[in-house]
């Protein structure tokens, strides 16, 4: 693996104005989600508890333990490997409440691990990625250490995902006759714009990534992979149903990996002179081959009934 260290050498093309652009989209996608929460959701929540427990365990327990123990036995450079603990440690993905439409999966369970999840990121993914990160940091003994200011990372998660999202509850509480008219526009706009950005986002770094793609694709696919089947084997062991066993699947695969550049790019968290351009490498490519993979899943899941 020490092959990936020529990744720290570089650093995408990712300048202020895209990253602004990419604030706004998150927090546009997380007020849309938002608009789809019912309060009858959180209710079916208490009253059939037992497969959102078992999805927001697969989120934030089970995914950075196995990510933990994937880095140790393929021990990748040391900034590949935080790259893959931030994005395990981010919650589920904008889209996976489109993909899991798409796979005939609970969307119901879909839309509330989503809003339930990325309210707890704003302290779980600051906490694991402290945890997570600081045990591999201590065990592997760094020979640059990294500081990092998880304040500054609380902050930016509460602004990007968590106020967003409970800007939209209450206005989809207090206005049921206009969240009903913007509600689709929204979204579509949400996702156009998102799209937008990560193929504006591809183009401007093309060169980079087909000229080093080679290096970090296999790590993202068994990364992707074993994150989905995270889910999958642990929704199968408790006996789910199957549109139960689908949605955590997706929601353990699909990670919010949007969130992970905002936070490896803002100056604050992580310095421009910090050698991390594997971070950026790995959660870039995690927020173009997640889709890859979802829509994937959802094709061969739509057309299988067991």
């Amino acid at each position: 693996m020490d092959s990936l260290a020529v990744l720290d050498q570089y650093r995408l093309n990712f300048n202020a104005g895209g990253l602004h652009i990419l604030n706004v989209s998150l927090a546009i996608i997380m007020f849309g989600i938002a608009l789809d929460i019912k309060i009858s959701n959180f209710k079916n929540i208490f009253s059939k508890p037992k497969s959102f427990i078992i999805g927001i365990v697969s989120q934030f327990l089970f995914l950075p333990t196995v990510t933990y123990l994937l880095v140790l036995l393929l021990k990748p450079t040391e900034s590949v490997a935080l790259g893959m603990i931030l994005v395990a440690a981010c919650p589920g993905g904008n889209i996976s409440n489109f993909i899991s439409s798409l796979a005939k999966a609970n969307i119901e369970l879909s839309v509330s691990l989503t809003g339930v999840s990325t309210l707890l990121s704003v302290f779980l993914t600051p906490l694991n990625f402290a945890f997570w990160g600081g045990l591999y940091v201590s065990r592997t003994k760094l020979m640059h250490p990294i500081q990092i200011d998880f304040v500054q990372m609380f902050i930016t998660v509460i602004l990007i995902l968590g106020l967003p999202l409970i800007v939209g509850v209450f206005f989809s509480k207090k206005y049921p006759g206009m969240t009903k008219k913007i509600q689709k526009p929204i979204k579509i706009a949400s996702i156009v714009i998102f799209m937008i950005f990560i193929i504006v986002a591809l183009a401007n770094n093309l060169n980079l990534f087909l000229r080093f793609i080679h290096l970090f694709f296999i790590l993202v696919l068994l990364h992707n992979l074993l994150a989905i089947s995270t889910g999958f084997i642990l929704a199968k062991s408790f006996k789910l149903s199957l549109p139960d066993v689908k949605t955590i699947s997706i929601e353990t695969g699909i990670q919010n990996s949007g969130l992970a550049l905002v936070l490896i790019f803002n100056p604050k968290i992580f310095p421009p002179e910090l050698e991390i351009g594997g971070m950026a490498f790995i959660a870039a490519w995690w927020g173009i081959w997640h889709i890859v993979s979802g829509l994937f899943l959802a094709f061969i899941w739509s057309r299988k009934k067991s």
